[in-house]
């Protein structure tokens, strides 16, 4: 067993030798495009354990974050959330520019693992299923906003916080802002722009800048006319007292 394990690492020494010069051009092409390599920290080596950190660092990242990524579906399935956790951990330090493992990390933590210990009924007290419903929410927060720290490109990631924001922490106005910023990344969908001032409308002191904004998309045609963007341009048109001869007519059916 002893010289079998030795033999692995050779190969895997030897091996990340030979990749040496082709790790060094695309560490170049990254550079210039200003994307940074992961680091091998003292702490992605303890959660990925000797063999995979050393297969990781011989070369084998892709491979070993994968595996990571494979684990924690696996371990969702068991409802072990914290292993999901460590799992999901070593697979976004190891891949870093990975959309796919920002996402599904932050959503089974900000919502399944959230929803899990929410309705936890091993636990009596109420107050600590609450509290650990709202640790979980955090945890997917972060998730989510280190994912745009080394993604600012990615809408997608944008879109999810936005929507963590608005479905479980309430706060519209943090929605607005990160629904906002997210309308702006080349490749966002159209349906970011609207998001971002349905949010705007129930963030305090900013229902006229709301009105506006949905005012506009509301002169730009019938395609623009959808249900939520009249029934919420109805709502603050009664808000803001806007004169009778100024509202725009809002459908019984779109603002029962």
């Amino acid at each position: 067993m002893k010289y079998r394990w030795l033999a692995a690492v050779l190969i895997l020494v030897v091996f990340g030798i030979i990749r040496m010069p082709i790790e060094t051009k695309f560490a170049e092409e990254r550079q210039s495009a200003s994307i940074r390599n992961p680091k091998f920290t003292l702490n992605l080596r303890q959660q990925l354990g000797q063999m995979s950190f050393l297969a990781a660092v011989g070369g084998f990242r892709g491979l070993v974050s994968d595996y990571c990524y494979l684990n924690a579906h696996a371990e969702w399935s068991r409802v072990e959330w914290g292993r999901m956790k460590l799992n999901f951990d070593a697979a976004t330090a190891l891949q870093p520019h990975c959309i796919l493992f920002w996402e599904q990390a932050g959503w089974h933590m900000a919502y399944n693992a959230s929803v899990a210990a929410r309705q936890n009924r091993d636990e009596k007290r109420e107050a600590l299923r609450i509290k650990t419903e709202h640790e979980y929410w955090k945890i997917g927060e972060d998730y989510f906003i280190r994912g745009i720290a080394n993604n600012p490109d990615s809408p997608t990631l944008y879109d999810r916080l936005g929507m963590l924001y608005r479905d479980k922490f309430q706060d519209h106005c943090k929605a607005a802002d990160v629904l906002t910023a997210g309308a702006k990344v080349k490749g966002a969908p159209v349906y970011m722009h609207r998001f971002a001032a349905y949010e705007l409308a129930q963030c305090p002191g900013h229902e006229r800048e709301a009105y506006d904004l949905l005012l506009g998309y509301y002169k730009k045609g019938e395609d623009e006319r959808l249900p939520t963007l009249l029934k919420t341009l109805g709502n603050l048109q009664e808000k803001l007292h806007i004169p009778a001869d100024q509202k725009i007519y809002i459908p019984p059916a779109a603002n029962p």
